[in-house]
């Protein structure tokens, strides 16, 4: 009698891997015909969000990546497209934010110089630059910084700052001016 219990205990767990199996070849199949399908599709969706060829196959590719490590995602099998068209829309998002934040931390490099009295010359006009700048109103110097150092339109600048594009315009004017008028003395 141990003997039949320990065989139908043994019997059941191999059923129950062979149901496993069963399953994750079932999703394999599955998303490879989804993916056969459905991934020219997804691809041209992709590049009209992200704009170039490669990064819209990668975001496809992710999408279906993920879907194999956990094919339990596609809980309506009835409506598969939804869900695949939504999250390469999420993809592209994602690739979007990447790219956001690669550009506000892109490091600018120093240009080459050509001579050690150049690059002595040159650190001298940068370092008065960076004293005129230092003397101007907070606003004013936080307009320029956000304009020329990170690279933001005024739009930005303004809904950064909380005030109007107009102010934001009027701030660098006046700004750019006193630097002029300050970096013309001192030259």
């Amino acid at each position: 009698m141990t003997a039949n219990v320990a065989g139908d205990a043994a019997r059941s767990s191999s059923d129950a891997a062979a149901w496993t199996l069963l399953r994750a070849n079932a999703a394999a199949d599955l998303i490879g015909g989804l993916f056969r399908a459905y991934a020219v599709d997804l691809v041209r969706l992709a590049v009209l969000l992200v704009g170039d060829q490669a990064s819209a196959e990668d975001v496809v590719q992710d999408v279906f990546a993920r879907l194999q490590r956990n094919p339990g995602r596609l809980t309506d099998l009835d409506k598969p497209v939804p869900y695949l068209r939504t999250a390469v829309v999420n993809g592209c998002r994602s690739v979007h934010r990447s790219r956001h934040r690669a550009r506000l931390l892109r490091v600018q490099h120093e240009p080459p110089v050509w001579s050690a009295e150049a690059a002595a010359l040159a650190g001298e006009d940068r370092r008065a630059v960076l004293a005129a700048v230092a003397r101007l109103s907070g606003r004013q110097r936080e307009v320029l910084v956000l304009r020329y150092y990170a690279g933001l339109a005024d739009q930005e600048i303004a809904k950064a700052l909380q005030v109007s594009r107009g102010t934001v315009s009027s701030t660098a004017s006046r700004a750019l001016g006193a630097l002029a008028r300050e970096l013309r003395e001192e030259l």
